[in-house]
C-alpha cells in the first residue's frame, strides 16, 4: 500500500500527542463547537452523581468539560492516555471498543467524538453493542461524527475533511443504522466548529 505525503506527515503529527493537540485546537477553534454540545446535551455539572464515559478519548481533549470523579476516558492508544493521564483530570483506560472492560451498565452517559467514521461498518457495529452494554437504561450518548462540509466556501474545511483519515464517513441513514435497535435518535442537527463540520446524534440506550 503505498502511502501518500500528507499521510506520512499526519501520521507524525498524530504520533505526537502535544502537537497533535496544537493542530486540532487551532482548525477547530479551540473546540468550542464540542464543548457547547457537550454542555448543552450532557448538562456534566447540573448537579447530580451520573458517571461519564469518554468512548476514544484520544488525549483527553474533552475531560475537563466532566466532573473528575466521575469521568473515564477509554482508548485503544497507550501514547495518548499516558497523556491524557498526566495532562487532564478523570480516569483512563486502554480498551478496545470492541470488547470494553467495563462492567455492564456502569454509565449513565457517554461521549463518542470523532470515533465511528474510523470504523468499517462490522467493528463499529461492535462498538455500539458493547457501549449499549456498558450505559444504563435510558442513558444519553452523545455522538458528533465528521462530515463533508456542507458550505461550498468553505476551501479549508474542505481540506481538512480531504486529508481526514477516516475511511468510514457515512451518510445520517447510514450513521442511524449503525446505531441500531439499541438506540433511539432523540434528535440530530448539523455543528461547524472552526473549519470542521460535525453530524450530531443525541442517542438513548434502550431498556
Amino acid at each position: 500500500m503505498i502511502t501518500s505525503p500528507s499521510d506520512t506527515l499526519l501520521d507524525r503529527l498524530s504520533a505526537t500527542p502535544k502537537l497533535w493537540n496544537i493542530l486540532r485546537w487551532i482548525v477547530e477553534a479551540g473546540f468550542h463547537g464540542e464543548r457547547l454540545a457537550i454542555a448543552r446535551e450532557l448538562r456534566p455539572w447540573a448537579g447530580d452523581h451520573r458517571r461519564f464515559l469518554d468512548f476514544g478519548c484520544g488525549t483527553g481533549e474533552f475531560a475537563s468539560a466532566f466532573p473528575p470523579a466521575r469521568y473515564v476516558g477509554i482508548d485503544l492508544s497507550t501514547t495518548y492516555l499516558r497523556f491524557a493521564g498526566d495532562h487532564r483530570p478523570g480516569s483512563y483506560l486502554a480498551s478496545s471498543g470492541e470488547r470494553l472492560a467495563l462492567a455492564e451498565a456502569s454509565f449513565d452517559a457517554a461521549l463518542v467524538v470523532g470515533v465511528i467514521h474510523h470504523l468499517p461498518d462490522d467493528v463499529a457495529a461492535a462498538a455500539l453493542a458493547e457501549l449499549h452494554r456498558a450505559l444504563r437504561p435510558g442513558a444519553i450518548a452523545l455522538v458528533m461524527e465528521d462530515i463533508p462540509p456542507p458550505d461550498p466556501w468553505n476551501l479549508a474545511g474542505h481540506l481538512m475533511h480531504w486529508l481526514d483519515r477516516g475511511g468510514h464517513i457515512r451518510s445520517e441513514a447510514d450513521y442511524r443504522a449503525i446505531f441500531g435497535s439499541g438506540f433511539a435518535v432523540e434528535r440530530s442537527y448539523h455543528m461547524r466548529s472552526g473549519i470542521c463540520d460535525y453530524a450530531v446524534y443525541v442517542l438513548t440506550r434502550s431498556q
